[in-house]
């Protein structure tokens, strides 16, 4: 953000042209809003995670949350165990999603009443 004669310029990275288009090739598949609503409330071990989301499989889980460390929204940490342990929970960057998150449950909490 540049500040110019006191007016705010916000200025998109590199090749975005829509901020919606940006938001939702980051976080717009079927499993990722998924993960990162349920990281909302805190850090969540690999296998807990999994098992709060219905009908995810493994490869896609495993794939879902590489590609959410990649972008910076969770981070993962594995503890030297036996058998391992490996612990996820949304970074800075995913906590800025949380109302967002939390108004799409809401949303789907009304309309599915209807």
């Amino acid at each position: 953000m540049l500040i110019f004669n006191d007016i705010k310029i916000f200025i998109l990275k590199k090749n975005v042209t829509c901020p919606l288009h940006y938001t939702m090739d980051l976080i717009g598949t079927k499993w990722k809003p998924l993960v990162l609503f349920h990281l909302l409330d805190g850090a969540l071990r690999s296998g807990i995670l999994q098992k709060h989301i219905p009908g995810i499989s493994n490869k896609m889980f495993t794939q879902t949350v590489r590609e959410l460390e990649k972008e910076g929204l969770i981070s993962r940490k594995v503890y030297p165990v036996v058998p391992p342990k490996v612990e996820y929970k949304l970074t800075s960057r995913g906590e800025s999603l949380e109302k967002i998150l939390k108004d799409l449950d809401a949303w789907g909490k009304i309309d599915s009443t209807i």
